[in-house]
């Protein structure tokens, strides 16, 4: 149990389970029965269209004479196709994800004074106010980072002298900074948490404004601060390809939900930290880390494709793993065919696995490659669906950060140092094109039930109540 020591509280708690679990389980035939967009998809699995946008567009189909049609997946940001920043980035040998936040929130990508007055203004708003590590931070550990992001980001408010102000120049600075002290965040909520929770020593190092925001994130998470520029630039390509994924994603559909309500930039950046924190959406990248190790543990030889094969079937079975019948890491809302990111990210993996010389990563590389190989045709046997299936973003990049001895705990709280370019972005956007507060209809499947005084309702009572049966003396 959480935080309920005493055992009558949990036996009523436990109680109390049973009456929610009688009274509020739907039938899955409703959703067939009545015209129910559930998870607000269409029946073909495709997203319901809630708005417009100009800041990212994804695509992995396309739809002919009503049908959905798979393709190579594309992603582009403003327009430009994301395989070509990589590239120019690439041959040009520099960071990236500094000008792909200018293109996300500005629109247009930046000249070179542009992006180096960029850079230099995030660098200047890295630091977090005075006694905020102390009294924010330190005081309060988390188990979970990802917690105290969301916790740190709302606390922020209270250090904001006009944190309610909506007016597109105030939306923006405070955008910006949270852009800017996120890595910082992450950094010293990790440190609070070894020391807590792993009774390890904890290293704060000073901020560098100098420096990217890839570069900044190896620089407070190492003891000797050391790092390789091959180490930063790679960190910096995971966070180009995280900063954005279209307006439908989870936690970009919260932010901009919470935006149109005319809240504040901390309450709707916070939410969507904890969208993204789901095992569903972001926390994706730590579940394929623990399916691989539970894969290791259960396969004799993973060089077997029949052996690794049959522990993939388990997994969709229900049989092992964490039962939920998730493959993580592969399949995806929109891409068919592939994710460009998963490309990009396998690609760069390889070469650095390589480099590295590290048996133990080149196996875990084969292994995330035999269940993007494998798991396709496995899910269309056990599923008896015809589906296409890729790999998607999370399968590989947990790999790389676990390369650059990036700790578990961070993989999912990264993305969120990456996101926030595009949650910024989107929220920016709903701010000045939003005409209404978001607010889907959910059908009512509740039957008239009369109201009953308090000494009549018994247990019986009760119990038809939650079938919601009208005894015949009360109709």
């Amino acid at each position: 149990m959480s935080y309920i020591n005493d055992g009558a509280a949990n036996e009523a708690i436990g109680a109390l389970c049973k009456l929610i679990e009688r009274n509020d389980s739907i039938a899955p035939e409703n959703y067939q029965k009545f015209p129910v967009k559930y998870g607000l998809r269409n029946p073909d699995g495709t997203g319901v269209v809630a708005g417009l946008t100009k800041v990212c567009s994804v695509s992995g189909y396309y739809i002919e004479d009503d049908e959905r049609i798979p393709k190579e997946g594309q992603l582009t940001y403003r327009g430009v196709n994301i395989y070509d920043i990589v590239r120019g980035c690439r041959d040009e040998d520099r960071f990236g994800f500094e000008e792909v936040a200018w293109l996300l929130i500005f629109g247009s990508l930046p000249t070179a004074e542009m992006l180096e007055s960029f850079r230099s203004l995030l660098g200047s708003m890295r630091e977090l106010p005075d006694d905020f590590i102390e009294d924010m931070i330190m005081k309060a550990p988390s188990p979970n980072v990802m917690n105290k992001l969301a916790r740190s980001v709302l606390a922020l408010y209270s250090y904001d002298d006009g944190p309610d102000d909506t007016s597109l120049a105030n939306i923006l600075s405070q955008s910006l900074a949270l852009l800017a002290k996120m890595p910082t965040i992450m950094s010293c909520a990790y440190q609070v948490k070894r020391r807590h929770y792993y009774h390890k020593s904890m290293y704060l190092h000073p901020v560098k404004p100098e420096q990217t925001a890839a570069q900044s994130i190896l620089n407070s998470i190492r003891s000797n601060k050391n790092f390789t520029d091959a180490e930063a630039k790679l960190l910096d390509l995971c966070m180009m390809l995280h900063a954005e994924h279209g307006g439908g994603n989870n936690s970009t559909f919260t932010v901009r939900s919470l935006t149109s309500t005319g809240t504040d930039t901390y309450s709707a950046i916070s939410g969507g930290i904890g969208a993204l924190k789901g095992p569903r959406h972001g926390g994706a990248n730590i579940k394929v880390a623990e399916m691989v190790s539970m894969l290791r543990e259960n396969v004799r030889d993973i060089h077997d494709d029949g052996q690794v094969a049959d522990y993939i079937a388990k997994l969709v079975k229900r049989e092992a793993g964490d039962r939920s019948g998730l493959v993580y890491g592969m399949g995806h809302a929109v891409y068919t065919l592939s994710d460009p990111r998963a490309v990009i990210l396998k690609r760069e993996a390889r070469a650095f696995a390589e480099a590295s010389d590290s048996i133990e990563a080149i196996e875990d590389l084969e292994i995330l490659e035999k269940i993007e190989r494998l798991t396709p045709e496995i899910f269309a046997e056990v599923k008896h669906s015809n589906k296409k299936m890729c790999a998607n973003v999370d399968l590989y990049s947990g790999l790389i950060y676990k390369m650059l001895r990036i700790p578990e705990d961070l993989y999912t709280p990264l993305f969120v140092c990456a996101r926030t370019a595009g949650w910024t972005a989107h929220r920016i956007e709903e701010f000045m094109t939003g005409r209404r507060i978001v607010r889907p209809a959910y059908k009512s499947l509740s039957l008239p039930i009369s109201y009953v005084p308090l000494e009549r309702r018994t247990e019986d009572y009760m119990a038809l109540a939650g079938r919601n049966y009208i005894p015949k003396d009360e109709r």
